[in-house]
């Protein structure tokens, strides 16, 4: 009897930490809760992109966060009981450098300070690059390391930044991976963000001969220290599938997937290079890819070079709350 009062008395003992996480990207709104490190919520929805359209301006993305964040909060409040917030975390900017700003992130930061400001309790600050990384280590082998670099590839960022410092050390010249897939497979007829379609149907079945051709007619990706331009490989498929009267397009997308994990193998040899990190860590939706995941696997296994390359779950991967939540309890606690 007295072991087992101990144990109730010690259970009793423990302190319930409850954070919000708000993240309010080009695409997504996003909001998450933590529960003494546990995902207790994490709710989400794609911005409305019209069909055959590639994106939205800011001022559009900024309305459609303004008017999700109710919903989504409620239904966050429904997962949580209505249990009270220790603290609110909201993504404020892109990168953590100083002049990062894109108007969307004012969406989810007034939202977080009127919770803040309703509960009383501590409003922290982030960046929507530090929640991707915090996120998409979780429950890998570099979760709670803190020297790596970490590969942002989203529908509308390519960078490569050397933690901790957030020093950038790889990124595109012009248009981003995800902008390039995006607008291939909009052209293509698909509804945007055009990633999870392209992805399944490179890894199906898919003719051999069909698949050659096309990769043969998609130009390779050339990388200048850890730089690519974009735009001249997306001219190219675009004039493909303009010109072809039946394209195959698992073959398409497979060949396509092809160059793009190529290339950032690529940039990761010439990082790896100058820095010598040595770990790598992939985020944002482009690396939810399974395709391009199992390429770059393969590519890693096979080239000796002792490269440790890490993969976000990809529900982690692209945009969520769930990274700047974390990093909430983690400021909450210093």
């Amino acid at each position: 009897m007295t072991s087992c009062n101990c144990i109730c008395q010690q259970t009793q003992n423990i302190q319930i930490i409850m954070i919000i996480g708000i993240d309010t990207s080009n695409y997504t709104t996003s909001v998450a809760a933590i529960e003494n490190g546990v995902v207790v919520s994490d709710r989400r929805k794609l911005l409305d992109v019209r069909e055959g359209e590639r994106g939205l301006r800011q001022q559009e993305a900024l309305f459609q966060h303004v008017l999700n964040l109710p919903d989504l909060y409620r239904d966050l409040m429904d997962d949580i009981g209505g249990a009270r917030a220790d603290a609110v975390a909201c993504s404020v900017r892109p990168r953590p450098v100083e002049g990062s700003y894109m108007p969307v992130f004012m969406a989810g930061r007034s939202f977080a300070d009127v919770i803040a400001s309703a509960y009383n309790v501590p409003m922290y600050e982030f960046s929507h690059q530090e929640g991707h990384a915090e996120a998409a280590s979780r429950e890998t082998l570099l979760e709670g390391e803190t020297s790596y670099v970490f590969f942002h590839l989203s529908g509308g960022t390519t960078e490569a930044v050397s933690l901790p410092e957030y020093d950038l050390c790889g990124k595109t010249l012009d248009i981003s991976f995800g902008q390039l897939i995006d607008r291939t497979g909009v052209a293509m007829g698909m509804r945007f963000p055009c990633g999870k379609e392209m992805d399944e149907l490179a890894t199906s079945d898919v003719s051999e001969i069909s698949y050659s051709e096309l990769k043969h007619k998609i130009p390779v990706i050339k990388v200048n220290d850890s730089e690519v331009n974009l735009s001249g490989i997306e001219s190219a498929c675009q004039r493909l599938i303009s010109n072809a009267e039946d394209l195959d397009r698992a073959a398409f997308c497979r060949a396509l997937f092809d160059r793009i994990a190529d290339a950032l193998w690529k940039i990761t040899l010439s990082i790896n290079e100058k820095t010598g990190k040595g770990k790598f860590l992939f985020a944002g939706g482009v690396s939810s890819s399974l395709y391009i995941r199992n390429r770059l696997t393969y590519m890693c296994e096979k080239s000796g070079e002792g490269i440790m390359t890490a993969f976000g779950k990809p529900e982690l991967c692209c945009d969520n709350a769930v990274g700047i939540a974390l990093l909430g309890e983690k400021r909450h606690g210093a």
